[in-house]
């Protein structure tokens, strides 16, 4: 009987860690960041500077949905569980931050719309919510959440990864499923502002949902309509996408 209560043990600590790790993304995105609600492309950030803040926005928006399948990874580890953890997390994160170079040209060339009529603006958030309601609906969006909402088959796959590399390639395993899971919804950060601070806790809320709620599957799907239904309202209530639809500023 003493064994179990141990392994679970094992695995409370470093969920525990993520979820404090979170927590303080999500201090430094309401001090830093959550007045900038509907700026538009890259917040007039230099490329290291915002995969910088991408990194510490995604941390603060995935980890949450990511400790339970970091406590279960931790429960395979019998030896060094600290260190080879945070080779985990890292390898996890580093995914999501490579991720940050294609979102900075997509948010460097979404950025521009600023400069055009704010119709311009309203086809581009149309465009961004239909490609978002559409990959919820897909196969490739239904395989990603499965390995999320079920990892127990990666823990296999984990185990037989050989030698000192292991954690490296199974947080970057777990994140690229993680990643090919919440891209598109991640995009649709470009419509509400980047470090919209509302829109980031609600999208939070929604991948926490879909990988950890009983009904996550079917709320991925009702995301994905609702996100389709977007699409045309946009035209008609540009303020579902403020970061988009605000029009060139004054005296251009």
């Amino acid at each position: 009987m003493t064994g179990r209560p141990a392994t679970v043990a094992r695995g409370a600590a470093p969920a525990g860690l993520l979820l404090v790790a979170a927590a303080a993304a999500w201090v430094w995105v309401v001090a830093h960041r959550g007045g900038a609600a509907a700026m538009p492309g890259t917040m007039g950030l230099g490329l290291p500077a915002f995969l910088a803040v991408w990194t510490l926005m995604t941390a603060a928006m995935m980890l949450p949905a990511t400790a339970p399948v970091a406590a279960l990874y931790a429960r395979t580890i019998t030896a060094h569980r600290a260190p080879r953890m945070a080779v985990f997390t890292a390898a996890y994160l580093l995914v999501w931050a490579a991720a940050g170079l294609p979102a900075y040209g997509l948010a460097a060339g979404l950025g521009r719309t600023a400069s055009l009529p704010a119709a311009a603006g309203t086809a581009v958030a149309a465009a961004v919510f239909a490609v978002n309601g559409v990959y919820q609906l897909t196969p490739l969006k239904d395989r990603c959440l499965a390995r999320c909402r079920s990892p127990v088959a990666s823990m296999l796959r984990y185990a037989s990864y050989p030698g000192a590399a292991r954690d490296l390639r199974a947080g970057a395993h777990h994140g690229g499923f993680c990643l090919g899971c919440c891209w598109s919804l991640m995009v649709l950060l470009a419509a509400f502002g980047l470090m919209n601070l509302w829109a980031m806790v609600v999208l939070t809320a929604v991948i926490t949902a879909e990988k950890l709620a009983p009904a996550g599957r079917l709320l991925a799907r009702a995301v994905g309509i609702a996100s389709l239904a977007l699409a045309p309202a946009v035209f008609w209530l540009p303020s579902l996408a403020p970061a988009l639809t605000t029009g060139p500023p004054p005296g251009m």
